[in-house]
């Protein structure tokens, strides 16, 4: 139970650094004029890359919880949905 607590902690840091970052990246590609599909696909594909990297850097500590398994599969859905509406946009 205190691991869970420990990644939820680490995550409450971690992730509203990451969404700034790709939230800045969306508004860039949006001032750019960039196609609104393309751009949310692109900002979803980085976002999601970067929750999987910050997950990754997690791996070696937390790799045995559940809530540490749920949260990868959720990063690599937002990394995929991502990938999908850039080639559909």
């Amino acid at each position: 139970m205190d691991d869970e607590r420990i990644l939820m902690r680490y995550y409450a840091f971690t992730i509203p650094h990451i969404t700034v970052i790709a939230g800045a990246l969306l508004g860039v590609l949006l001032i750019a004029g960039i196609d609104i599909k393309r751009a949310l696909g692109i900002f979803s594909a980085v976002y999601g890359m970067l929750l999987i990297i910050i997950g990754l850097i997690a791996r070696p500590h937390f790799s045995k919880l559940a809530l540490y398994r749920i949260s990868i599969m959720f990063f690599s859905g937002i990394l995929i949905a991502g990938i999908i509406l850039f080639f559909l946009g």
